[in-house]
């Protein structure tokens, strides 16, 4: 898409199918397995937040049913990863609109450790970026990470990301200074 942009809106058809998950908008009833995740420190490590207790997880999950499409900058499509063969919910993965004029977006996910190493975040993520370049029409995506958090780069990378940056004690995370790593990749790039 060169030129002329006209940004759509974003309301996917769900279930969105990969060849083991489905992604779709989370429900109310999905709390206790998202608290399963959100309440573990090994989660929550290289996150912002501590780990939430059920009723912080409650909170959070009202905002993510609502998260469902993306009809301007700033929105985010925060999706449940559930596996195909048994519907157990392992996980989130999110798209934000970041920009509108520059056509950028934002990649994330957790999955619950137990579903860790199955290679079902790429795969998750994979659905998102498909979303992002050929469903909302960006030019670029990228994924933000605490730089230590290797197995999260380990998936931006299985996904063609490059990481372009390092950025040194720049955010001041949970009592420390943390360093963000900064991964890409261009519509161009983007094999789908």
């Amino acid at each position: 898409m060169i030129g002329t942009y006209t940004s759509p809106v974003l309301t996917p058809d769900y279930p969105i199918m990969t060849e083991r998950l489905l992604l779709r908008p989370f429900t109310s009833g999905d709390l206790d397995a998202v608290n399963a995740y959100e309440s573990r420190p090994d989660v929550t490590r290289y996150l912002y937040w501590e780990p939430r207790d059920r009723d912080t997880s409650a909170a959070f999950l009202d905002k993510k049913t609502t998260r469902s499409a993306l009809h301007d900058e700033g929105d985010v499509l925060d999706l449940a990863v559930t596996l195909r063969d048994t519907g157990d919910l392992i996980g989130n993965c999110l798209l934000i609109w970041t920009s509108r004029e520059h056509r950028q977006g934002e990649l994330g996910y957790i999955l619950h450790p137990d579903h860790h190493g199955h290679g079902y975040a790429p795969e998750a993520s994979r659905a998102m970026l498909r979303l992002g370049f050929a469903g909302l029409g960006l030019h670029r995506i990228v994924g933000r990470l605490d730089a230590r958090n290797t197995a999260s780069a380990r998936v931006l990378e299985k996904l063609g990301m490059r990481r372009e940056a390092t950025l040194i004690d720049s955010e001041f995370v949970k009592g420390a200074w943390a360093s963000e790593a900064i991964y890409a990749i261009l519509e161009t790039e983007w094999t789908p």
